[in-house]
């Protein structure tokens, strides 16, 4: 059982602006602003999913707070499938502030962080995937990374989900049915449906799982480490993509010594871009700890831009992080291609296995268009615009996913050596119920309370 009080926030932004919204969602919702909104008609006698003008005020002192609409939506056709009273004001800190206190004076309590869309879960309106992936459109900053959390927010992830149980639970039946009447000696015929049908299941994970990668970059940003010696112009690259003077950009090597990052949106991609120091020997203390950290934003980059000054013969440097960033998802890009040029492609891809390689002027603003091609190209082969598939994002999601993969690989594995069909039926059942956790199927509260923290109040 979940509380049924009645519960207030602030649904909008602190700040200066035209209107501000004061929420509430419980079954004293409509008496607590009746008892502080004065208009033609009470709200408790307006219909459901009305709009009504109308002023605040104290009922202690008899003072108009402000002047409002006050919008109804009863239950259960609302957000939270409670009775919801929104009254919006007018902007700024204090007239909604005093609005919050009158309601939680008269009746309400403070709502939680992201408790309404708790209470939307709870009662029925939303599955969990679908509360996680407000927060996700909530905090989007690109367009595909908000038409990704739309999608989750319809429900595409959570009818896949549905899908791949009722399956499942088709393969129980047969299987408790063979069980229960081993008189119609049918057991190989549901070995085998358990194998076809239980790999059509596996397959579909598998693809989902495919798609995480797309999906956790959409929802976080490409994870993007520009590295290359000191001066080959990093910082004014950082600044190009970035269409700002976020990094200091001189003549002298070595005037980035720490890591700077920024979020940028690149063709609708997150991406979040770090400017590395130059990495170079230095007897610097500081610019040295710089070239530390540096290395280390290269463990988890999901995408290197390694730069080359292309006006200068390749160093030792130059040759060993070429080597050391084989491993990652490489763009090569040779800049200062304004100067005499004294680097050879043939030689870079001898030592990078073929990455791509894009050609700069950063002084004369070319090679952009075309850096911002591959990067595309790269990740996505152009595949995103337009596209309606599902993309797995959320970490809790993967982690289920993969665990339910697992439990049905043991099933199929043991079907195939002959088990016993009570033992298989256990895995078929673990995977149904792993994948019932992530749309919300028996999740404990410590889960919930922790999904929802991450909301803002008044969410």
């Amino acid at each position: 059982m979940h509380e049924v009080d009645t519960i207030a926030a602030i649904a909008t932004a602190l700040g200066e602006g035209s209107v501000a919204i004061v929420r509430l969602s419980g079954p004293e919702s409509i008496a607590v602003v009746d008892r502080i909104f004065k208009s033609r008609k009470r709200l408790s006698e307006q219909d459901t999913h009305t709009l009504t003008y109308g002023h605040i005020v104290d009922p202690q002192t008899e003072e108009v707070v402000d002047e409002v609409l006050v919008a109804l939506m009863r239950a259960p056709r609302s957000y939270t499938r409670e009775d919801v009273v929104e009254i919006h004001c007018h902007g700024g800190i204090i007239a909604v502030q005093r609005i919050l206190r009158l309601v939680l004076r008269y009746g309400a309590r403070l709502a939680e962080p992201g408790e309404f869309t708790k209470r939307a879960f709870l009662n029925g309106r939303i599955d969990l995937p679908q509360a996680e992936a407000i927060i996700d459109l909530i905090r989007s900053k690109t367009d595909q990374a908000q038409k990704l959390a739309m999608r989750q927010v319809e429900g595409r992830l959570s009818q896949e989900i549905r899908e791949l149980r009722q399956k499942l639970i088709e393969l129980l039946a047969h299987v408790e049915v063979t069980i229960d009447y081993p008189e119609h000696d049918v057991e190989d015929v549901t070995t085998h449906h358990i194998l076809v049908e239980g790999e059509k299941v596996v397959e579909r994970i598998e693809q989902l799982l495919k798609g995480a990668q797309t999906g956790r970059i959409l929802r976080e940003g490409l994870r993007t480490v520009i590295l290359g010696r000191p001066n080959v112009g990093k910082s004014s690259l950082m600044n190009a993509l970035s269409r700002t003077n976020r990094a200091i950009v001189t003549d002298i090597p070595g005037t980035t010594r720490d890591i700077l990052e920024e979020q940028i949106s690149l063709r609708g991609i997150p991406i979040h871009i770090i400017d590395t120091a130059g990495i170079r020997e230095t007897e610097d203390i500081v610019e040295r700890i710089g070239v530390e950290r540096s290395r280390e934003a290269l463990q988890e980059a999901d995408l290197v831009l390694f730069m080359i000054d292309a006006s200068r013969e390749l160093t030792w440097i130059d040759k060993e992080l070429l080597q050391e960033v084989r491993k990652y998802p490489t763009i090569v890009i040779l800049n200062k291609l304004d100067l005499p040029r004294k680097v050879k492609t043939d030689e870079i891809l001898q030592l990078t296995d073929d990455a791509p390689i894009i050609e700069m002027s950063l002084k004369e603003g070319r090679g952009i268009d075309a850096l911002e091609d591959e990067v595309e190209r790269l990740f996505f082969a152009g595949a995103l615009e337009g596209k309606e598939g599902t993309y797995v994002s959320n970490a809790r999601h993967i982690s289920l996913l993969e665990k339910a993969k697992r439990q049905l690989e043991e099933a199929l594995s043991s079907a195939r050596m002959g088990l016993t069909l009570d033992l298989v039926a256990v895995d078929l059942r673990n995977a149904w119920e792993t994948l019932g956790e992530v749309i919300g199927q028996a999740v404990g509260e410590d889960l919930l309370d922790q999904i929802f923290s991450q909301f803002c109040l008044g969410k």
